[in-house]
């Protein structure tokens, strides 16, 4: 299993549906018994499960399962664009925060 982002997954989501993760901002910071992630959930095809309260992805990743907290997916889609943007920048990326007014760690 390879790791897919935005229309590489789009393409492939009919032939791998239960390892498609979409929807990933609208779970961050929500419990799993949140009303908008329960009703939501009739939409998803990748299996959501309950740990402490927070809603966590499970997909099979590499021939093993793994858990995913909201913010391990979204940190993988920051990195993506980070690499589209220096593929079309010809570049190294590296103050991107500072101009955003970030305060970088």
């Amino acid at each position: 299993s390879e790791r897919l982002i935005d229309d590489a997954a789009k393409n492939q989501v009919v032939l791998n549906p239960n390892n498609t993760v979409f929807d990933d901002k609208r779970r961050i910071g929500r419990k799993f018994n949140d009303t908008s992630i329960q009703s939501d959930k009739k939409h998803w095809s990748f299996k959501e499960v309950n740990y402490n309260r927070k809603p966590k992805i499970q997909v099979d990743y590499k021939t093993k399962k793994k858990i995913f907290i909201q913010e391990e997916i979204s940190s993988m889609v920051l990195i993506k664009m980070k690499e589209i943007a220096e593929a079309y920048l010809c570049k190294r990326v590296s103050d991107s925060g500072v101009f955003s007014t970030l305060k970088i760690l």
